[in-house]
């Protein structure tokens, strides 16, 4: 169950294997794994997945070819809205909602030929970086279930470490595709500012989140981010630019790239002992393939970043949540850090949401004179390694005091607010065999030029070898 997705659309595509093979190593690894995980949630029936993998494999051998998804089972996070699934967003308040449509993104992969088997498990509105809530229950680490699993995109990253799918799409405000794919040493990809073509009720506002594709292997990530991404008519600011086929994308030279690290903001970010090591053993990797790795730093205050980014969030969390807290009966179903949140936000001003977005617009700018002098910018995906399951949140970072439930990742918050494109890549285990992922962005309009650097540091520091253990 470890080939990567495009060898196995590939498989499927010469009739290598049927899709109802497929389809049934897939039910029988969910059904011996998924318990032990809580990855894969509101799953479809059974027989009902296995006679659509028929009907796919009818359509092969009618010379019909749906797409490079034909026939491969695929999970949606459950914040997305997937036609005829329930979309709970992690809540009570939700948990009987069946969607009407798809969402955009979800459109464009059902159009590659894919057969829907459930959701992706999600924390409460997404909103937490640790994926439990009161509908499905916790999800487990992929390396050790009793760790979180990272969140919002926590069940997507475990699915795809313990191979129950074989690529799936996430969404990131605050990191949640990249703090997940860091604690699964998988691959969670956060493509710049209008890539991936949104459905929302705010198409002009809410410019902090995006989805975007998540994977064992660059090359899966190269495909799916080609089918999510592109203009849309319905998404006023999706970049209507030519995309690269999935087959013109080329392995950077090592060589040619100039990558500043810029590890914890000079000692701004508290984090735990051992994660910035790690991050920087492979960058030494890099650094001896011939990349210029150095330290860097962007000229700008942090703890204006962080204010910008509480007072963004807040607004946008207290605006789209504001009925649900007026109501209440609805409000005494939140989770306190959703009633914090939509209270922080009620409290805001005109002035204090505008100033918020000029600071935003300043932090944009110092990233990009920083690409004056390097190609890439680095940093750690997380601050913490993964923490028990049991366990909100870190109250506590390297001995300095969490003040939100969402303090301790602050290292995210600067590719969000800059609308670059972000990768989280693999960096390896501490010696309690806990995963941690290292941040690569590039400037605004690189996705491609990023996914090229990507292929690079795979084949410098290969991760694959530790999803055996689950065969």
């Amino acid at each position: 169950m470890f080939l990567s997705a495009v060898h196995l659309s590939r498989a499927i595509s010469k009739k290598e294997v049927s899709c109802k093979e497929i389809m049934q190593l897939t039910l029988n690894r969910i059904d011996s794994l998924n318990p032990g995980f809580n990855a894969i949630v509101a799953a479809a029936d059974s027989g009902q997945l296995l006679r659509q993998a028929e009907e796919a494999d009818r359509a092969l051998a009618k010379g019909e070819y749906w797409g490079w998804m034909h026939g491969m089972p695929h999970a949606v996070k459950d914040l997305a809205n997937l036609k005829d699934f329930v979309t709970s967003r992690g809540s009570p308040l939700f948990a009987g909602d069946v969607a009407d449509n798809d969402d955009i993104f979800v459109e464009k992969i059902r159009n590659e030929g894919a057969i829907f088997i459930g959701k992706t498990n999600v924390p409460e509105f997404g909103l937490g970086s640790q994926t439990y809530n009161r509908v499905y229950g916790s999800t487990g680490n992929a390396f050790d279930s009793s760790l979180a699993a990272g969140g919002s995109s926590g069940g997507a990253a475990v699915a795809l470490a313990t191979g129950m799918l074989p690529v799936a799409d996430g969404s990131d405000m605050m990191g949640s595709l990249r703090n997940p794919a860091a604690y699964n040493n998988v691959i969670g990809f956060r493509p710049g500012l209008g890539r991936i073509p949104k459905t929302r009720d705010d198409l002009f506002f809410d410019q902090l989140s995006t989805e975007g594709p998540m994977g064992r292997t660059v090359e899966d990530v190269i495909q799916l981010f080609s089918t999510m991404s592109g203009s849309d008519a319905r998404t006023p600011f999706s970049v209507h630019t030519r995309k690269k086929d999935p087959g013109q994308y080329e392995k950077g030279e090592i060589a040619d790239y100039r990558v500043g690290w810029l590890a914890d903001y000079v000692g701004y970010l508290p984090m735990e002992p051992g994660v910035k090591a790690l991050c920087e053993s492979v960058l030494q990797h890099l650094a001896v393939s011939g990349a210029v790795v150095d330290q860097a730093q962007i000229e700008f205050d942090m703890p204006t970043l962080w204010q910008t980014w509480l007072t963004l969030r807040q607004w946008l969390v207290s605006s789209g949540s504001g009925l649900l807290y007026e109501n209440p009966d609805a409000r005494a179903e939140l989770k306190p850090e959703i009633i914090w949140e939509i209270e922080q936000g009620r409290n805001l001003t005109a002035d204090k949401v505008a100033a918020a977005g000029v600071a935003r617009s300043s932090w944009y700018l110092a990233v990009l004179r920083a690409f004056e002098d390097w190609d890439i910018l680095a940093l750690p995906s997380a601050q913490v390694f993964p923490f028990p399951v049991t366990e909100h949140w870190p109250k506590m970072v390297a001995g300095r005091e969490m003040d939100t439930y969402h303090r301790w990742m602050e290292v995210v918050i600067g590719g969000s607010l800059c609308g670059c494109p972000v990768i989280s890549l693999p960096a390896g285990f501490d010696d309690k065999g806990r995963s941690m992922g290292i941040q690569f962005m590039a400037p605004l309009g690189q996705d491609e030029k990023l996914l090229e650097f990507a292929l690079a540091y795979e084949e410098v520091n290969p991760w694959h070898e530790a999803y055996s253990q689950f065969d």
